[in-house]
């Protein structure tokens, strides 16, 4: 194709509500060939902080010491000047206060000089730690230097950490850390952590929104040195420059293009998804908000045409900016819809990312709940499964970390008390967009021609 000319880019500056920064954003004209429907609009991306956990603070105490490091003028610390990975030192983190982490890896700057080396840094603070969607590049003058200690035996420090621990913080630790590793033994767990333990692209556009990425996902060699990436919202592709994503053309026949780009774009995501080269045995189920320029994806989920586990979703995926919206848990009411239209119970495939499991425990809690309120006479587990499509083991687990279940002589009792129901209830939030079953027309895979 030939070159076309580019307006000269405007200068954006939008804040960042997460963390009260803000960022200088260039923004231009982008054309999109839609099946013949050529779109002339400008956009204004919108800089969105992914990380929605607040780091718990440290004790002010434990950091009243003077801050050196601040200015990159102390070469002070275990080990001297550059840190080495492994080394654990204080950080400042985007609230303007001082975490622990560690070093997992350093890389040369092309300045020379104290700051030619930049750190990627795992922050380990109590349940934090087990969770490596707040890792990130960091510069030398984030660092407190008086602060550096040498590399420890991890076993003995998590000996130590261990005993300083509640039994109801490690309880809690100890279940994040299981949840969503079921499928991998030890040393495979260690391979898949060394492999994606540093996010090789930091940042994404997506139609409007820049968005900070999670986690590690295995993009061509060639974007090995992008730390941002342009996707196309309505084809998925992605390009390292933004000039590339103007000038694009969009085939919306290559399905199976789309399906391997999503798979991509989710893996920025979520920690432990298996990366679906051949999507062929996949149907993706794609949720967009729709305006004047077009249909924007805010999320999707898949599922196997045939499935022997009986799994009726594969992978789900609510975009940062379009989280705390209700799409996540509307996702998974559509997906036992499709249930209950094939005559089957489903089960979501594990493992469960940690905020999937948080999603799943809270609709099985609405779901079940609701029904055990209005129905006054006894009612088994498999009349629930009939009733919901939900699998009859994922019911039992769910009453009973809500101990709702007895043991009764040999058999499971529910104890459904109005007051403990209406506790529970309240505690599981609201359920969402609510799916208008009377829209939806689908047939099953197996029953299409």
């Amino acid at each position: 194709m030939g070159s076309m000319d580019t307006p000269q880019p405007t200068t954006t500056t939008v804040e960042n509500s997460n963390n009260n920064s803000t960022t200088t954003l260039s923004n231009g004209h982008n054309h999109h060939h839609l099946d013949g429907f050529n779109e002339h609009h400008q956009q204004t991306p919108v800089v969105v902080s992914s990380n929605r956990m607040e780091m718990i603070m440290t004790s002010e105490s434990d950091l009243s010491r003077k801050r050196k490091g601040s200015n990159g003028s102390s070469n002070g610390g275990v080990g001297g000047y550059p840190l080495e990975v492994g080394t654990r030192v204080l950080c400042r983190w985007r609230d303007g206060k001082y975490h622990p982490v560690k070093v997992i890896e350093r890389r040369r700057m092309h300045c020379g000089g104290p700051s030619e080396f930049e750190y990627y840094v795992h922050y380990t603070e109590c349940f934090v730690s087990f969770n490596r969607r707040l890792d990130e590049w960091v510069k030398l003058e984030q660092l407190d230097l008086d602060s550096v200690e040498a590399d420890v035996d991890e076993k003995v420090e998590d000996k130590a950490t261990s005993l300083k621990m509640t039994r109801h913080q490690k309880r809690k630790i100890d279940e994040s850390h299981v949840e969503g590793h079921e499928e991998l033994d030890a040393a495979s767990l260690r391979e898949h952590e060394e492999f994606t333990k540093v996010k090789n692209i930091a940042t994404i556009e997506l139609g409007r929104y820049e968005i900070e990425t999670w986690y590690f996902s295995p993009f061509p060699p060639e974007y090995n040195d992008s730390l941002k990436l342009y996707f196309c919202e309505f084809c998925l592709n992605f390009m390292k420059r933004k000039e590339q994503l103007q000038r694009h053309m969009v085939d919306g026949k290559k399905n199976k293009v789309y399906g391997q780009n999503l798979c991509y774009l989710a893996k920025l995501f979520l920690d432990h998804k298996t990366l679906y080269y051949d999507v062929d045995l996949f149907l993706f189920y794609v949720l967009c908000e729709c305006d004047e320029r077009g249909c924007h994806m805010v999320g999707y989920f898949s599922k196997e045409k045939h499935s022997e586990e009986a799994y009726n979703l594969a992978c789900i995926l609510t975009l940062p900016p379009y989280q705390r919206k209700g799409y996540g848990k509307f996702l998974i009411a559509f997906s036992y819809e499709l249930s209950k239209k094939e005559g089957k119970v489903g089960t979501p495939e594990r493992p469960l990312s940690d905020l999937g499991l948080l999603s799943y425990r809270g609709y099985w809690t609405r779901v079940l709940l609701d029904i055990l309120k209005k129905h006054k006479s006894n009612i088994s587990i498999k009349e629930l499964s009939d009733m919901t499509a939900i699998k009859a083991e994922d019911i039992l687990t769910t009453l009973q970390s809500l101990e709702l279940i007895q043991y009764r002589k040999g058999q499971h009792a529910i104890c459904a008390d109005p007051k403990v129901l209406d506790r529970h209830l309240k505690a599981a939030g609201r359920g969402g967009l609510e799916v208008d079953v009377s829209k939806l027309i689908w047939t099953p895979y197996k029953e299409q021609g």
